[in-house]
C-alpha cells in the first residue's frame, strides 16, 4: 500500500478506462490525488471541458465514500514538461506529508505517456490498457454528431462511459459552446485532411508579435476558426518569400493597423523566442517565432484597428491578463507568460 496515489490525465472526457485507473489508485492508497491537466484551457475539440467540468464527472463515477478519499489538482499545461513537471510536483508536495510514499499509476499508451517517466521518487504502478476506448474517439463523435444527434452519435460507445459521463455530454450538447465546437472540429478535420496526402506530415511556420506599451499588451479577438472570438496576440503564417521579421511586420500591420514604423519596432525588440512544443496547436505541427517589442512608457498607446483576421484589437493592461486566461487561444496566454512572467513559476 501506498500513502498516496497520483493519476494523472486530461480526462477529455471521462471514460471506463479512466474509471479503472482511477479505482487501481483507489485500491492501493488511502488518498488520491487526481492531476487533471490542459487546466484554464479556453475550450476547443480537443480540450471542450473545464477542469471543474471534468472533476463533475470524474466523482460522478465513483461511490461517494470513494469520492470522498479523492483531491483534484488542476493544472496548467505551459507547453514546457520541465515547467509543468515542476508543478505537479509542487502541487502534490502541498497535499500530501513529507517522506510519504507516493505512487503514480499509469500505462504507456504511446509517445504522449512519456512524462510516466518524469517522476523518479514515485513508483510506477503499470497498469495494461483498460477496454479498446479513448477520449480521441469520444469526442470525434460527439462533434461529429449531426444537429440534435449527439446522444444517437453517442450511442455505440455508451457502454463505456459512465452514467455521469453521458449527462454531462448531453447537457453539454444543449449549450451554445457545443455547435461552435462542432463547426470548429469540422474545419479542424478538412484542414488535416487536405494535407493527408502529402509524404511526410507537413510542419508549418508562423510568426507572432508581443507588443508591449505603458503596461499594456496589443492584443486581437480572432474572427475566424479555430479560436474564432479568443483572445490572441497578432500573427500569422510566414509567406514564402519572407523572412521571420519581415512576416511578423507584415501580420502586425495587417491584423491591427499598428502605424509603428520598423525602426522603431527593432528599436523595441527584447527577444525572439520559438514557441514549438508539439502539441501547441490542433491544426498540425506549427513552430511560431515570437517577437516580444517594449516600447516602454512612450507617450500614448498606438492607435490599432482590426482588419484581416482580427475581430478586434486592442490594448489591454498586463495585469488583467491572468484573469482572462481561459479566453486565450491555443498557447498565446503562455507565449505572454514566458515574457511577461504572469504566473508563479513552480
Amino acid at each position: 500500500m501506498y500513502d498516496t496515489a497520483i493519476y494523472i490525465g486530461r480526462f477529455q472526457p471521462v471514460h471506463s478506462g479512466h474509471v479503472a485507473l482511477l479505482q487501481r489508485a483507489l485500491a492501493s492508497a488511502a488518498q488520491v490525488i487526481v492531476v487533471v491537466g490542459s487546466a484554464w484551457q479556453a475550450r476547443s475539440p480537443k480540450n471542450p471541458f473545464t477542469w471543474q467540468e471534468r472533476e463533475a464527472m470524474l466523482r460522478a463515477a465513483l461511490p461517494a465514500a470513494d469520492s470522498a478519499r479523492l483531491q483534484v489538482l488542476p493544472v496548467r499545461d505551459y507547453y514546457n514538461e520541465a515547467v509543468w513537471v515542476k508543478a505537479v510536483r509542487a502541487g502534490v508536495a502541498g497535499l500530501v506529508p513529507q517522506g510519504a510514499r507516493i505512487g503514480l499509476v499509469g500505462h504507456f499508451k504511446d509517445a504522449t505517456s512519456g512524462y510516466l517517466r518524469a517522476f523518479p521518487g514515485w513508483e510506477l504502478m503499470h497498469m495494461e490498457r483498460q477496454g479498446d476506448i479513448d477520449a480521441t474517439a469520444v469526442r470525434d463523435a460527439y462533434f461529429g454528431a449531426a444537429p440534435g444527434q449527439a446522444a444517437q452519435a453517442l450511442a455505440p460507445l455508451a457502454a463505456q462511459l459512465p452514467a455521469g459521463t453521458r449527462a454531462a455530454l448531453e447537457r453539454f450538447a444543449r449549450t451554445p459552446a457545443y455547435p461552435a465546437l462542432q463547426e470548429e472540429w469540422h474545419m479542424l478535420r478538412a484542414y488535416r485532411e487536405s494535407w493527408s496526402a502529402a509524404p511526410y506530415p507537413p510542419v508549418f511556420v508562423t510568426v507572432d508579435a508581443v507588443l508591449r506599451c505603458q503596461d499594456h499588451v496589443l492584443l486581437i479577438r480572432r474572427a475566424h476558426a479555430p479560436g474564432k472570438g479568443q483572445l490572441a496576440v497578432p500573427g500569422g503564417f510566414i509567406e514564402p518569400r519572407e523572412t521571420v521579421w519581415q512576416s511578423c511586420l507584415r501580420e502586425l500591420a495587417e491584423e491591427t493597423h499598428c502605424d509603428l514604423t520598423e525602426e522603431a519596432l527593432r528599436a523595441a525588440l527584447q527577444e525572439v523566442a520559438v514557441f514549438d512544443h508539439p502539441d501547441r496547436s490542433q491544426r498540425g505541427r506549427t513552430l511560431t517565432h515570437a517577437h516580444y517589442f517594449d516600447l516602454g512608457q512612450a507617450t500614448g498607446l498606438p492607435a490599432v484597428r482590426a482588419d484581416d483576421d482580427a475581430l478586434e484589437a486592442s490594448w489591454l493592461p498586463v495585469g488583467a491578463l491572468r484573469e482572462r486566461e481561459e479566453e486565450f487561444f491555443e498557447d498565446h496566454f503562455h507565449m505572454l507568460d514566458h515574457f511577461l512572467g504572469l504566473t508563479p513559476r513552480p
